[in-house]
């Protein structure tokens, strides 16, 4: 590709509203076809999205939680089952087509973050205590109990399944093996806490988002960092690999999402907001990015709405 094409002119953002709260967590299903978003409003919807079609987005409502979805993950191996974590203390595994919850576990605190493995056999649930729980997603019971004296925040685990990593309020990644959540090293990753952390989908890097305004790049299996991506002032609360590994989106209380270039560390894009942003995702399969934040309308009240960016036309 030559360097005269400026990548991510032109395309457009559209808005999805159904959400009657903000919506703190937008996440897309392994085919790309469907998003999910997660709201204060108790609930979760599913949206089918299809790249270049332009109709009325039909969206299915996840009703049950008594609390806010604080985060939600699709099942990486079925593109129609997905988990919603919710400070009501339970998790919940949905049928993303008929709308049905059919299994959900109560936990000891509010929840936060929740991932699956790669291969789809466990879920990891964080809470606000600082307590993580690993779930057998067939028996759907917890397997493991872990409570750290640190505060723990965006959880992930590498691609082949092995090394689990927690991003902390110390400014550290640790690093795990998996499944002995014995500790093999800690990362001095920045110099205030670390709240999010990416993995490249090929496996090479991940990225961790700071509250001192940097993203940082790290080689996955020297476990160095590479470089840094400065574009942001604000905590960074949100990032994202693209589906090729190519660009990489992060997002704060700064009014703009930046995309970067991985491999330059160069700023290609930003794409405009009204609002601090919460969650950022990639599509698996294509350029198209969700991204849903803290936005208001003219009364002050919480819109409820996120948006899709990449598109065509708007």
């Amino acid at each position: 590709m030559g360097e005269t094409t400026i990548p991510f002119k032109n395309l457009h953002s559209r808005e999805y509203q159904g959400h009657k709260k903000k919506v703190h967590s937008v996440a897309w299903n392994c085919s790309g076809t469907k998003l999910a978003s997660g709201s204060v409003d108790q609930t979760a919807r599913i949206w089918h999205i299809e790249p270049h079609g332009h109709g009325k987005v039909k969206d299915v409502e996840l009703k049950g939680h008594s609390d806010s979805v604080d985060q939600l993950c699709w099942d990486p191996k079925h593109a129609e089952l997905i988990a919603t974590a919710s400070g009501d203390k339970t998790v919940r595994l949905w049928d993303a087509r008929s709308g049905k919850c059919s299994q959900q576990v109560e936990l000891s605190g509010e929840n936060i973050n929740i991932t699956y493995k790669p291969d789809g056999t466990h879920i990891a649930v964080g809470n606000r205590d600082d307590e993580l729980t690993i779930l057998d997603v067939r028996k759907f019971k917890p397997i493991h109990k872990r409570k750290f004296n640190y505060e723990v925040n965006e959880i992930a685990w590498n691609m082949s399944g092995d090394m689990f990593f927690l991003t902390t309020g110390n400014g550290t990644v640790e690093v795990l093996s998996y499944p002995t959540l014995q500790p093999v090293d800690t990362l001095m990753a920045h110099t205030a806490g670390c709240y999010c952390i990416a993995i490249d989908p090929l496996g090479r890097y991940f990225a961790v988002g700071s509250a001192d305004s940097l993203v940082s790049l790290w080689d996955i299996k020297n476990m160095l960092c590479l470089r840094t991506f400065t574009k942001l002032e604000w905590p960074v609360r949100t990032i994202s690999f693209n589906n090729t590994g190519d660009y990489i989106a992060s997002a704060s209380e700064d009014l703009f999402i930046d995309i970067a270039n991985v491999q330059t560390g160069r700023s290609v894009h930003q794409i405009p907001c009204r609002a601090a942003m919460n969650s950022v995702e990639w599509n698996p399969k294509c350029n198209l990015l969700a991204y849903a934040g803290d936005d208001k309308n003219k009364y002050q009240a919480d819109e409820g709405v996120f948006r899709i960016f990449g598109f065509e036309s708007a």
